[in-house]
């Protein structure tokens, strides 16, 4: 758990809204295919199987670390991990994503869902005590999980899906049944992050990917109060441990998101940073907010985007440096090292 010391760290400074002595940059799949490290030691078959080896998947979160020198280390794992560590029967197709041979349709599926237990887990948290021991003070390891709702897109879709028909089908048909799946899922996110917290990550982000393709009214009403259970239940247990919220096209969504009791707002490429404060308070944390295309585009292209980034968020010590999304695998590694010396440089305050 971070004591006053870690804020030192530059991402905890920032997280607590603090002046750090630069402004912090990680990337979501920061560790991945883009690294040409990771293809050499990942190996064939699903990332599930690399990930339930702890030195493997450890090795591959130190990757980004060492080459772009970035201010935190993101956990290697998947927001599946959960409900394939309980038997549910879902998998990552390479190239695919997420996939479940027998989706979640009926009641008597949440007997597939058991709670999850730490144990179920084990080897996540064997990787986070090697990653505690190798990792600097001045660089935290940042937990994560799927949050409810996106994860249960994938359950009941059983394959990344463009129009959520049998997700929003379950909602308004059996919401009863929804509700208890979301519980259940709920449940799992507070397990899995605690135990990578209780094992010495020092904050974590819960990823609703998905939650842009409802309505806000749908929003709140079938989702909002299971994030919200999510970041309370953490926060009673981890009151000085920060959190981020995070989700894709959620503009209209953005208020709703915050109020999920997260520390710290992630936002896409299509909300700004100073909109985003001007709605939810001039003292709002935030990450973000580069255009993962951009930096397909080249180094000049993603360095004016970088530019755009921190003088929209105006010199705010409250900012944490992302992608809008995460590492694109066809970028050049050599384009995110050139962003992180930049967003250092220009924002170094000694």
């Amino acid at each position: 758990m971070a004591d006053s010391a870690d804020q030192t760290a530059p991402f905890l400074a920032a997280a607590a809204g603090e002046r750090a002595a630069h402004t912090p940059v990680w990337f979501m799949r920061q560790a991945g295919r883009s690294l040409p490290e990771y293809r050499a030691v990942r190996g064939d078959g699903s990332i599930l199987q690399a990930i339930k080896q702890p030195d493997v998947a450890a090795e591959i979160t130190l990757q980004p670390v060492r080459r772009y020198g970035v201010d935190a280390a993101v956990l290697f794992s998947d927001i599946v991990v959960p409900p394939h560590a309980v038997g549910f029967g879902i998998d990552v197709a390479p190239g695919t994503g997420p996939v479940a041979d027998t989706p979640f349709r009926s009641a008597n599926d949440l007997d597939r869902l058991r709670p999850l237990e730490p144990d179920d887990v084990a080897y996540v948290t064997d990787t986070v005590d090697i990653l505690v021991r190798e990792l600097s003070s001045d660089v935290p390891l940042l937990a994560f999980a799927g949050a409810p709702f996106t994860v249960a897109s994938y359950l009941i879709e059983g394959r990344p899906s463009r129009d959520y028909r049998h997700t929003k089908a379950l909602m308004h048909t059996d919401e009863a049944l929804w509700h208890q799946l979301m519980e259940r899922l709920a449940d799992s996110a507070v397990t899995f992050i605690g135990a990578q917290l209780e094992h010495g990550a020092r904050a974590f982000q819960l990823f609703d990917s998905w939650a842009g393709s409802l309505s806000a009214l749908d929003y709140r009403r079938f989702v909002l109060p299971h994030s919200q259970r999510v970041f309370a239940e953490l926060a009673a247990r981890f009151p000085d441990v920060p959190g981020i919220h995070f989700g894709i096209g959620c503009d209209h969504l953005l208020v709703a998101l915050y109020e999920a009791g997260p520390r710290i707002i992630g936002l896409d490429w299509r909300t700004t940073i100073g909109d985003a404060r001007a709605r939810l308070g001039d003292d709002v944390v935030v990450q973000g907010n580069l255009d993962p295309a951009l930096v397909l585009a080249g180094r000049e292209c993603a360095l004016a985007g970088t530019r755009a980034v921190l003088a929209d968020n105006a010199g705010h010590p409250g900012h944490i440096f992302n992608l809008g999304h995460g590492v694109n695998p066809d970028c050049d590694p050599d384009v995110l090292a050139a962003v992180v010396e930049l967003v250092h440089a220009q924002t170094a305050t000694t």
